[in-house]
């Protein structure tokens, strides 16, 4: 159970991190303090539906993402994908 939650830690910072290096606009902080294996990433319906629709990202439309579901192969397009969003369909909440 602790390497569960290790990685999951792992994947959040890692998230957090890459949206922070891209320069993502909006604070990303809550991502980290967050716990547990779903993380309220504070996306649009629009800018969800975006993920889905151009690049193949499923979360449910309030913008909840599974950390589980990342990992070292994926989370930088995730990021890359998340800024494109947030880019495309600005928020006044971002």
């Amino acid at each position: 159970m602790k390497t569960i939650s290790i990685r999951i830690k792992r994947m959040r910072w890692a998230l957090r991190t890459k949206l922070q290096e891209l320069g993502t606009p909006g604070s990303w902080d809550h991502i980290t303090r967050q716990i547990g294996m779903f993380c309220y990433s504070g996306l649009t319906e629009q800018q969800v539906k975006y993920l889905i629709q151009r690049y193949h990202i499923y979360l449910p439309t309030a913008g909840r993402i599974n950390i589980c579901g990342l990992n070292d192969k994926n989370v930088e397009y995730v990021a890359k994908a998340i800024k494109d969003a947030v880019l495309k369909f600005p928020s006044d909440d971002m």
